[in-house]
């Protein structure tokens, strides 16, 4: 994948921190993601830019400047991922994959790399804040829906809901499905095997696992041996949402789809407020 996919989003610096001037709790020095550079024309913050500019990737340097600034560390944080261009990135020896097949934004992960710096920043966050939106994937209750998708910006907001529904709503499908077949197995006094997961996904793309896994290594060039990373499950799974979205009518995919948000409901893995009906972890 190249920054080329990436790009394709653009810097959302247009969208972030939605274009309102000055922020308007107390930081009047503070002009968000569309200002002239999101510090005070002169001070401690500026200079701090001034020492980072040749190093740091500009969503790193405004994270900074914004947080010196007195911004909660919520929108910091937001506005600092409709700045960022990189769509995978090697940082202190760990590979971080942000964008797959070019559209859809893991932004929990990339929330994980800024959260290392904002840690560097002292007293900038609540550490139990922090856990809950690296671990739960929840932000804090103020953080309203209207609020995530103007920091983070239209583009990027766009990728997130792609990721949403492409890899955590296809995954709870996925269980919502197998639990179906598992209690309809059980209930005719069948002993319980874990080749029930391949009828799951005959069920919902009319082929085995086996068979849909051989043919996303031979597209995305994984050899067949080869392990397969955490970001590459996570592609899996999108690549197979992609295949369910083409191969069946849109009122099935739609059911399916209406199926998949339930068990997540269900599992209280979407308590967030940040799509409307909840937070994609």
């Amino acid at each position: 994948m190249t920054s080329d996919a990436w790009h394709s989003f653009g810097n959302d610096a247009d969208n972030a921190g939605n274009g309102s001037g000055a922020y308007s709790n107390g930081h009047a020095d503070y002009t968000g993601a569309n200002g002239s550079a999101g510090e005070p024309a002169n001070g401690p913050v500026a200079d701090l830019a001034s020492d980072l500019v040749e190093t740091e990737p500009e969503a790193i340097i405004h994270l900074r400047t914004a947080m010196q600034s007195g911004v909660p560390w919520p929108r910091a944080l937001l506005e600092a991922v409709g700045l960022w261009t990189a769509p995978l990135e090697v940082h202190r020896g760990r590979t971080y994959r942000y964008l797959i097949q070019g559209e859809a934004l893991d932004w929990l992960t990339l929330a994980e790399r800024l959260c290392a710096e904002i840690q560097e920043i002292a007293n900038a966050a609540p550490t139990a804040e922090l856990e809950r939106l690296l671990f739960e994937g929840t932000l804090p209750e103020d953080v309203t829906p209207e609020d995530f998708r103007d920091w983070m910006g239209g583009n990027k907001h766009r990728a997130y809901l792609n990721y949403w529904y492409g890899v955590v709503v296809e995954e709870a499908l996925q269980q919502a499905v197998e639990n179906e077949i598992r209690k309809r197995h059980l209930a005719r006094c069948y002993p319980d095997h874990e080749d029930l997961v391949e009828q799951v996904f005959t069920h919902l793309y009319s082929e085995t696992r086996a068979a849909l896994l051989k043919e996303f290594r031979q597209e995305a060039k994984i050899a067949q041996r080869a392990p397969l990373s955490l970001a590459d499950c996570k592609e899996f799974t999108y690549w197979l949402s992609k295949r369910r979205f083409n191969l069946w009518d849109p009122a099935r995919v739609a059911s399916d789809t209406r199926k998949g948000i339930r068990q997540l409901t269900l599992l209280e893995q979407i308590p967030g407020p940040l799509v409307g009906v909840g937070v994609g972890v």
